[in-house]
């Protein structure tokens, strides 16, 4: 186990400085550059925005720099724990983006749950049920709702909510330790729109994986012992069959993170996915390696943990 785990750790080097350096290259590779955006956004006055202006704004910032040079430097300061400040808000980047993250982070896990409480459910009922009207029944179900877009699905909460029920969604930073009350009904409806998709999704791979394992060899011969369907069901087929589900689940978990991004701006969330976006439209590149930094911090430890729970589930795996 401790082999295994520091093989991981060591694969997650190349990771964390491949998905740095890959956003540093795309966002100076877009067109303008922060020092346009302070200038140009100051009440729009005239004469501002010069070329002299902007070479001495882009020298205080330290742009003024070859690009290998900007890059090294953010690098070595991040290998000491110190992710810089916002060119653009002048505060730490670490204390804004674990503000941010605490949001992002209990949306990203109320999704997840209820994907996962619903999904598997209907999975196991829809295999169990195969070709009869549960089986047809919810997996019409989970095809629309897979053909329906998070975004869109939060689109119509709002407008219902509004027009029929005068109901709008609630703002601000409500963190569930704190304002559990107050943080549910800011975030159950988005968590709805994320956590039916995933459920969707759940429920056809877990649907798929159990149908497969019944067929083995081994719950036939479960069956020929006289054992029970439930038995049969719950001590052999189903655990067997969580494996592929565990890893949807763990990437599902990883990719809302990232996938939170438009339902935070919809529902007005103080999460990172709208830190992320107001950092790319102004070009603020060092908040934005910041931000990219811990998405990546975040994949490795859910497919760590992910591949953890593989040996939980199954016995035969092992990890050397």
């Amino acid at each position: 186990m401790k082999g295994f785990l520091v093989r991981r750790l060591i694969m997650a080097i190349p990771v964390l400085w491949g998905a740095t350096a890959l956003i540093f290259i795309i966002m100076n590779v877009l067109p303008g550059s922060i020092a346009e955006v302070i200038l140009g956004g100051q009440g729009g006055e005239a004469g501002i925005l010069t070329p002299w202006s902007k070479l001495q704004l882009e020298k205080e910032l330290g742009l003024d720099r070859p690009l290998y040079l900007q890059y090294l430097s953010w690098l070595g300061h991040a290998l000491r724990g110190d992710m810089g400040v916002s060119l653009w808000t002048g505060k730490s980047v670490a204390s804004e983006v674990t503000n941010r993250l605490l949001m992002t982070v209990q949306l990203a896990l109320l999704s997840v749950l209820i994907g996962a409480l619903v999904g598997v459910p209907i999975g196991i009922i829809t295999a169990i049920k195969q070709d009869r009207w549960p089986d047809y029944t919810l997996r019409l179900m989970t095809i629309m709702l897979l053909a329906l877009p998070t975004f869109w699905m939060g689109l119509m909460v709002i407008l219902i909510g509004s027009r029929y029920f005068e109901w709008i969604p609630p703002i601000g930073r409500n963190l569930i330790w704190e304002h559990p009350g107050a943080a549910l009904i800011q975030l159950i409806w988005p968590a709805l729109a994320i956590g039916s998709h995933e459920a969707a999704r759940n429920a056809r791979m877990t649907r798929s994986s159990l149908l497969e394992v019944l067929r083995e060899d081994y719950i036939r011969t479960a069956r020929s012992k006289g054992l029970r369907e439930q038995v049969v069901y719950v001590r052999h087929a189903v655990r067997n069959s969580l494996i592929p589900v565990v890893t949807i689940i763990g990437l599902a978990f990883a990719g809302t993170l990232g996938g939170t991004v438009v339902l935070e701006q919809v529902f007005a969330i103080p999460g990172l996915g709208t830190l992320l976006i107001n950092s790319i439209q102004v070009r603020d590149f060092i908040m934005v390696q910041g931000i990219v930094f811990w998405y990546a911090i975040i994949f490795i430890v859910v497919n760590l943990a992910t591949d953890l729970v593989y040996g939980w589930l199954d016995p035969r795996i092992s990890y050397r």
